[in-house]
């Protein structure tokens, strides 16, 4: 039986997530069940336990203030993957950041790709299909006109299990700052 991978999220749940989810549901149907979101660590196996990599996700992100990230542009991966999604454009060295210092113990690993902060429209195997949704996102984003902005403040450790992404925790930022303000 082959082991569980995990993956650590923020889900977008304000006007930019549900403008993403519309889109994926006309652009991917198949994909239609998935949270807006942006991922912090990609999917990947743990070195430790489930109880293990929670606990140091938990004090680690208790001393990292939570703070708001810009979205830019509709890109792709291609010719790398079929993946088309929306850049971040300010801040994405706090994801950077926040990635590096939460890939230590259990939870690091050899990365497929560099990790380049961004928000998924859709992922899909074939490069065609990327091509036209790609054209069809940069066109409908052009249009948005709420504010292309997302307050990361709770990060969402996931596991996948039989092809599906389950919720584990919700972990906070700066509940280690809370103590200080009072």
């Amino acid at each position: 039986m082959p082991s569980s991978r995990y993956a650590l999220v923020t889900y977008v749940r304000n006007p930019v997530g549900e403008f993403v989810e519309q889109l994926r549901r006309e652009l991917h149907p198949t994909t239609a069940h998935m949270e807006a979101h942006l991922t912090i660590l990609p999917p990947r196996e743990l070195s430790g336990t489930e109880a293990a990599a929670l606990e140091f996700l938990e004090e680690a992100c208790s001393r990292v203030i939570p703070f708001d990230v810009e979205l830019g542009d509709v890109e792709t991966f291609l010719p790398t993957t079929p993946t088309v999604f929306i850049q971040v454009r300010r801040a994405a060295y706090r994801m950077r950041e926040l990635h590096d210092q939460l890939c230590g113990r259990g939870l690091s690993c050899d990365e497929n790709w560099p990790y380049i902060p961004h928000l998924t429209i859709m992922k899909t195997e074939m490069d065609e299909q990327a091509r036209a949704a790609y054209a069809v996102a940069r066109e409908r984003w052009a249009t948005f006109p709420g504010k292309r902005q997302v307050h990361v403040e709770e990060l969402m450790f996931v596991r996948e299990k039989d092809g599906t992404w389950q919720d584990v925790a919700a972990v906070a930022l700066g509940r280690g700052q809370l103590s200080s303000k009072s």
